[in-house]
């Protein structure tokens, strides 16, 4: 007998239906709706493995989630903090604005080693890499040439 029963509600129903039909989410999210679907049926981990292509253990995972945390914890991941942008939105206006102004004296353009060098020379730049720099620049699209 199965540990963790599924029981969902038509609105469940239908709001699973939904994702599945109409797409917009991640293709863990319409696994796991599809899962939860085929275990509201009544159908068992080995066949729903077999039908969704997965480790039996991925489903009884999805099973044990939706009977633990609930409907809405199943089918979306929790909030992931990640590591923090060490440049502000300010930062890559600033390097926005420099790349965008003339260039140093005797220069045509400005390379990556000036825009460089001209940001280790303001506060808290100090270690700013070219490649950063290039990745800020792409970023908004700015063309050095």
């Amino acid at each position: 007998m199965k540990k963790h029963i599924v029981s969902l509600t038509e609105k469940q129903k239908k709001e699973l239906q939904k994702i599945i039909r109409q797409g917009g989410e991640t293709a863990s999210v319409r696994n796991r709706a599809q899962v939860l679907l085929l275990s509201n049926q009544g159908r068992t981990d080995s066949d729903i493995a077999n039908i969704m292509f997965m480790s039996w253990r991925a489903i009884a995972g999805i099973r044990r989630r939706y009977s633990e945390e609930g409907f809405e914890a199943t089918l979306f991941d929790k909030a992931r903090s990640g590591r923090p942008p060490t440049y502000t939105a300010d930062d890559e206006a600033e390097l926005t604005a420099l790349a965008c102004s003339e260039p140093p004296k005797g220069r045509e353009r400005w390379t990556l080693e000036l825009l460089q060098e001209a940001m280790k020379k303001r506060k808290g730049y100090e270690g700013i890499a070219k490649n950063t720099i290039r990745l800020l620049l792409k970023k908004t699209e700015q063309n050095l040439g």
